[in-house]
């Protein structure tokens, strides 16, 4: 072998065996064929070094900004896991997370703003109100600022901005779903539907989709929607007061994690299901609604996969940019997954970053047959 090429070969970093086997030409038909490979490989790695990643070409480091309603929500840490292992998947900036930890539009209006000032390469932005993004987003857009919407997508039919694209929980058809499934158990009486903030685009159409499952259903049932509180502790109290003020109700069901769990906590404390109760329900899978699931204090809770609400707008940012714009970003629905006490169990037992239980990046095995119809 060229003593250049052993030369180089004595400078990477490869475990004794396989420099042997490059060495001595081991499963390659000659030692220039060795040669290419290692000069293949180092181009490989100069092309990486230059931000070229896969087939892609090289980019520049291209850095993307995430408006959030709830910076600090732990809903969202997978989110954010999942945005940090797409920009590294290309080789491009971690992407930024800003805007408002109260859901206070103002702050996030201003967070977009300073975004699209500071020439920012491409937006997601939660539209969690039909009006205010609209302007921001149009300036973006005429800057050259590809942006698309993820969570919340203004309201149903208005998606209050002319972003590319809404990658998220179909809301409105996820509500109706909880509904319909509620309507499986319940044939009558009394069903409350409880959500924290009443008009917020991120949880308001899913209340909608509820209430509007049960008006088609024809079957003699009031639903009731309940004003909770963001504020988890305020909206225990007032779903509490509520068991308690409504002991023949037949069904509790939530829109919101927080009230979720609430759900589940109150129907534990008044032994509910020894009563006139059907049904309880809800959205998100933090580990007091599981727990709620598990002791069959909930009947189901709903996952919207938010890790792929962070993965998928970095992916379709990328794509438009690397493609000139050819490439645009589509309508994704990141699903809908009822969590019951049949499958409740690996969302208790895994820790992963895809359902942000942790930071560590691990494969997680599974075994035997995938449900199907």
């Amino acid at each position: 072998m060229d003593e250049k090429v052993e030369e180089a070969v004595s400078t990477l970093d490869l475990p004794r065996a396989s420099r042997r086997r490059l060495l001595s030409g081991a499963g390659l038909f000659s030692a220039s064929l060795a040669a290419g490979a290692l000069l293949s490989a180092c181009s490989d790695d100069k092309a990486e070094a230059a931000g070229a990643m896969g087939n892609f070409p090289e980019t520049p480091k291209w850095k993307f900004t995430f408006v959030n309603h709830v910076t600090t929500n732990p809903f969202f840490t997978p989110t954010q896991y999942g945005m940090e292992d797409a920009a590294a998947l290309l080789g491009i900036e971690k992407p930024q997370w800003t805007g408002s930890q109260n859901s206070i539009v103002g702050e996030m209006v201003n967070a977009l703003n300073t975004a699209i000032s500071g020439k920012v390469d491409g937006l997601a932005v939660a539209v969690v109100d039909k009006d205010a993004f609209r302007a921001p987003v149009d300036q973006a857009l005429d800057a050259g600022i590809p942006v698309v919407s993820y969570n919340a997508d203004g309201a149903r039919g208005d998606p209050g901005t002319n972003r590319l694209a809404y990658i998220g929980q179909g809301l409105y058809e996820s509500g109706y779903e909880l509904g319909k499934r509620a309507l499986e158990t319940v044939s009558g009486g009394e069903v409350a539907g409880f959500i924290a903030t009443p008009g917020a685009l991120n949880i308001q159409p899913r209340i909608d989709g509820a209430q509007q499952a049960f008006q088609d259903s024809g079957k003699p049932i009031t639903f009731t929607p309940v004003a909770t509180n963001a504020d988890v502790t305020k909206g225990l109290s007032i779903i509490d007061a509520y068991a308690v003020g409504h002991a023949n109700v037949s069904g509790m069901l939530a829109v919101d994690a927080g009230s979720t769990a609430s759900v589940g906590q109150t129907v534990k404390k008044y032994n509910m299901r020894s009563k006139s109760l059907k049904v309880a329900g809800g959205f998100d899978l933090i580990p007091e609604s599981l727990a709620g699931v598990k002791d069959g204090n909930l009947d189901y809770t709903i996952d919207q996969q938010p890790y792929l609400q962070g993965f998928l707008p970095v992916l379709a940012l990328y794509f438009y940019k690397v493609s000139g714009g050819l490439i645009a970003p589509s309508e994704t629905n990141t699903g809908l997954l009822f969590v019951t006490k049949d499958n409740v169990e690996p969302y208790q037992n895994t820790k992963s970053r895809y359902e942000g239980s942790t930071t560590d990046k691990v494969l997680v095995p599974r075994s035997g047959p995938i449900a199907h119809g």
